[in-house]
């Protein structure tokens, strides 16, 4: 059976509540449980939380919670991989055995169904363990500057410091939204980011990392832009 995981801890701290805070009308985990919902792909779908207000809301959009996250994997220490690996086995052992999982980050309003589906597709097709979303560099990573503690700048690889930006290699990073995995890699504990990993590539304009109140603001921006040309806001097909 294949299986939605929505990690949705209660304890944020940068933007406190993000998980259930009103962003577009709705709290912001509802526009991750509707992809989901949208896209066709899942037997069932869970949120894994530590709470019981974002457990509420969770149920009242019509994602289940048949558990609550122990507090062991509920810290801002634990990674991912361990939270999907605990609702699969949890899965395992009260129910069908799940085959592919999908996570899918509780904080990614312009996640579309269609970019599950790929996902599921990239997934069976590459013969990977992971499949996930990932887009590109806004600008060449090769020409990163730092301050240094005297307040001047050095550049990370100054042997770029001549090349045009077109003959630079385009760069990739993770895009924050679903992690498709077969059942057995996240059991395993295999890494996210590796030879067994295929990447899913989405535009710039749709993605977001919402981590701190700039962030927040960012992601409204996005929205609003989206709403005003008449564009999906993360939940069509």
């Amino acid at each position: 059976m294949r299986l939605a995981v929505i990690p949705a801890r209660g304890g944020s701290k940068r933007i406190p509540r993000k998980n259930i805070k009103l962003f577009g009308g709705q709290a912001m985990i509802a526009w991750s449980i509707q992809a989901a919902q949208r896209s066709g792909c899942f037997d069932r779908i869970i949120v894994s939380t530590d709470d019981g207000e974002i457990a509420g809301v969770a149920r009242s959009h019509g994602a289940e919670v048949p558990f609550l996250r122990p507090a062991v994997l509920s810290d801002d220490q634990t990674g991912t991989v361990p939270v999907i690996a605990h609702a699969v086995a949890w899965q395992n052992e009260h129910g069908e055995e799940a085959s592919e999982v999908c996570c899918i980050y509780a904080t990614a309003p312009f996640l579309r169904a269609s970019d599950l589906r790929r996902g599921l597709e990239v997934l069976r097709t590459s013969g990977a363990d992971y499949a996930f979303s990932v887009t590109t560099y806004a600008f060449p990573i090769q020409r990163a500057i730092r301050i240094t503690a005297g307040q001047r700048v050095e550049m990370f690889d100054p042997e770029h410091y001549a090349t045009r930006s077109q003959d630079l290699e385009e760069a990739w990073h993770d895009a924050g939204q679903f992690y498709w995995g077969k059942a057995r890699a996240w059991l395993a504990a295999k890494p996210l980011f590796g030879q067994d990993s295929a990447p899913v590539p989405l535009p710039r304009h749709r993605v977001q990392d919402i981590d701190t109140a700039e962030d927040w603001e960012q992601a409204n921006l996005i929205f609003n832009g989206l709403h005003r040309e008449g564009k999906d806001h993360g939940i069509q097909d």
